[in-house]
């Protein structure tokens, strides 16, 4: 049996239902708490992050008192393990951890994202080739995976952030392939099909918009991950190394001393964990909203 192909009309007016309901999740997603608290949390730590350098007391450098010395009225959160202020550093040490960790978690949700959906859609050699060469590179454990193109190629931020990001394809791939298949299944793709819709219009306009919760939760997820592995390489001497101020630097600098100035940790963990929830609970509101799970048990 040969498949008609859909009139012009209804494909336009599946682009417009389209184009509606993304507007109409969107603006759901604002109703939602979680998505306000989300949106006010990551949007402090990231002007904390673009603009704390511009209001540090002094340099993230510059020696203010004795080591691991308690909070004074020069060093509101004392000083760090070789004198330097804690809160200048905290405000000069985000740019570097917030900017390679948003682009490695886009990167792998993108790349993994886009490969879980033409593997779950495709045909069947082509899922089989997709998910046996990520299944190499989900063998190799993800910090080995860094240093050993690091080691070869080069220490630079930019090249952290891809091989980050490659990292995490495969868990995403993997997890949105396993959703692919089981929407594949259902009945109103079945009926494009057989109307003959193109499959990339089937992807892009039935497919990919019943994805959106599970790939913006594993964009936040992959981004609160992605800031303790940039943290570890940064530790391990391969990206930013000191006397640069680094959120995750400054805790492995500074953890031998915790127990005597627990600020000089604490600090920055606070600011790194709040990100990472906000982040979570922006991508868990949105991706509710979008998909229509608060309309539906509204």
């Amino acid at each position: 049996m040969t498949a008609t192909a859909a009139p012009p009309d209804a494909v336009t007016e599946r682009e417009t239902d389209l184009r509606s309901w993304w507007a109409v999740g969107l603006k759901d997603s604002w109703h939602n708490g979680r998505t306000r608290v989300g949106l006010v949390i990551t949007v402090l730590i990231v002007l904390l992050a673009v603009f704390g350098p511009l209001i540090a007391p002094h340099s993230p450098t510059q020696l203010v008192g004795a080591p691991f010395a308690g909070p004074s009225g020069r060093s509101p959160l004392g000083t760090d393990y070789v004198g330097e202020d804690v809160l200048s550093r905290v405000l000069s040490g985000g740019r570097f951890v917030l900017w390679m960790a948003l682009s490695a978690g886009l990167i792998g949700t993108i790349g993994g994202g886009t490969l879980g959906i033409v593997a779950g859609y495709g045909r069947k050699g082509v899922d089989e080739l997709i998910m046996r060469s990520l299944d190499v590179l989900l063998a190799i454990p993800v910090i080995v995976f860094a240093l050993l193109f690091i080691s070869m190629l080069g220490s630079s931020p930019l090249l952290i952030v891809v091989l980050v990001g490659i990292s995490w394809m495969p868990t995403v791939a993997r997890t949105v392939r396993a959703a692919t298949l089981e929407i594949g299944r259902r009945e109103f793709i079945d009926a494009a099909e057989v109307i003959g819709t193109p499959r990339r219009q089937i992807l892009a306009h039935d497919i990919l918009p019943n994805l959106m919760t599970i790939i913006l939760v594993e964009l936040g997820l992959r981004i609160a991950w992605s800031i303790s592995l940039v943290s570890a390489i940064n530790f391990l001497g391969f990206g930013i190394s000191p006397p640069h101020a680094d959120w995750g630097l400054m805790i492995n600098e500074n953890s031998t001393g915790l127990a005597v100035q627990p600020w000089a940790v604490v600090a920055p963990v606070i600011c790194i964990a709040l990100f990472s929830i906000g982040v979570n609970l922006l991508a868990d509101g949105l991706g509710q909203a979008v998909s229509g799970i608060d309309r539906k048990v509204g």
